[in-house]
Formats: structure tokens, sequence, C-alpha cells
């Protein structure tokens, strides 16, 4: 296989039910559907990304904890999501006890990082499907990435989330991951009937104009009951909104991506 140029984008928002799961796992889909290779990394002991790429969390024997308390070579827990026509490293329940294992363990923020140095070169893209909390998963993420997709509901309290997110990424920035910035802000659930979500958007392109990705993820029923099913969106329903907008959205991303290019830091 011939060495391909990795980019490891961590999707993050401490704050819950703001798409971040919907979105790794059907940007993941939109990505190898454009004939990219992707990798999928489950951070969320919830381990609803790994349930929304089809593969039954009940039945793992070797998991992104495995690996990260060192009981599992990569090799072992990387998975092929049939749906989704992308790998996954998949997490259960039993990832919840992660934080507690490597509170003393030797630089315990990177292994995240050092796990997955064998796979850069093999993917174009690896996902990370990050916690709703600034913990050590999280920490791990941001750590292992090249750059942050903040998705981000157009609603009351999203500001001030990002604002506390944002000054998160300048400590690991300074501390920890030099190279790290944020790739892209996401609009997601958007309803445009909506006069708030409309004045939030508003101030989103009046601020972070140059980051503010220009596809915007509608409220969608369709994109809501895939994951019941363990597929993405673009297997569930290709023609929904959900669909055409994460196929946007990757085109976009792909447009954007651009290594040669000077990005703005965080």
């Amino acid at each position: 296989m011939s060495q391909r140029q990795t980019r490891v984008l961590a999707i993050a928002n401490q704050k819950g039910g703001v798409g971040k799961t919907t979105t790794a796992v059907n940007l993941a889909a939109s990505l190898a559907h454009l004939d990219k290779r992707i990798l999928l990394v489950d951070l969320d002991p919830q381990a609803n990304a790994t349930m929304g790429a089809g593969i039954d969390k009940a039945k793992l024997e070797h998991t992104i904890y495995t690996l990260l308390i060192g009981e599992s070579a990569i090799e072992q827990a990387v998975m092929v999501s049939e749906s989704g026509g992308f790998d996954v490293l998949p997490a259960n329940r039993d990832l919840a006890g992660a934080e507690v294992e490597l509170v003393d363990a030797e630089a315990r923020e990177m292994r995240l990082k050092s796990a997955l140095a064998s796979l850069i070169g093999k993917y174009d893209f690896v996902i990370l499907d990050c916690p709703p909390a600034l913990n050590l998963l999280t920490l791990n993420g941001l750590v292992a990435a090249d750059a942050v997709m903040i998705p981000m509901q157009c609603e009351y309290y999203a500001l001030e989330g990002l604002s506390d997110l944002v000054n998160t990424l300048k400590r690991v920035k300074q501390n920890l991951n030099r190279k790290i910035e944020i790739e892209g802000l996401l609009r997601t659930m958007f309803d445009p009937r909506s006069t708030l979500a409309q004045q939030v958007s508003d101030q989103l392109v009046r601020h972070f104009t140059s980051k503010l990705y220009h596809t915007v993820i509608p409220r969608n029923v369709r994109l809501a009951e895939a994951p019941s099913y363990g597929r993405p969106i673009l297997s569930y329903d290709k023609g929904s909104k959900g669909a055409i907008a994460y196929l946007q959205l990757a085109e976009e991303l792909l447009a954007r991506h651009n290594p040669a290019q000077s990005v703005q830091p965080v």
C-alpha cells in the first residue's frame, strides 16, 4: 500500500447533544464514499460511534480500552464497518475505567498518539469521536490530533461553550501538542425556522468566517433514525437531506485540506 498523508481529526465539544458522534460516523462514511481510506476511533465509553458503524459493542474482545492499557495491539483492535466502508477502533463500557487505571501511568495523555503511530500513512483521515467532557480521553484525542472539528448547535449557550473549548485547545497547544489547530466549526441540527438559530448562526459567520464551514447539517428524522440500524445515513437513506449534507461536508473538508497551505493557529 502506498504511503498516505494521514490527517488526524478530532471531533470535539465538551457540550453533549450537539451531534459529535453523528458527525464522526457520517463524515467517516462520506469520506469513504469519496474513495478515502478512513479509520474512526471511538473514544466515548457510551460507544455510540461503534454501534452507529454497525459493530456490536457487547461482543468485543479487543477495544480502544484494551489498547490504551496495553493489553491489545492496535492490529487486533481495528475492525471493519461493513455498512460504512471504513475501519473502526471500537469502544465499550470498559473504556470508562481507563481514566482510573491510567491515573498514575507515565505519559498517560500520550497513549492514543503512541498507539496510532504505526497507522500513520495507512489512512487518509483518522477521525476521533471524543466524549462530551474535557477529560483524559478527550485530552488523549487532542494530543493525538492534527486538528479539531467543532460541531455546535446554534443555541443560546453555544458561544460560551465554544470559548471554553478554544481556551482548552490553547493550553493543549502550549503544553502538549504544538501542531493542533481548529479545522472548522460545523453548525449541526440546524432549524432555519428558528429565529434564535439564525441569530447565533449570523454571529458565527461574523466572528469565525474563515473557520466556519459553509455546509450546515439540518435537523433530519432519517439522520436520527440511522444509528438504531447500525448504519451511517449514506447506507440508510442516501437521498435524505442528512446524507446530502454530510457528503457536502466531506467534499468541503477535502477542498480545504491542503497540507502545503498555512493554517490559522488556535
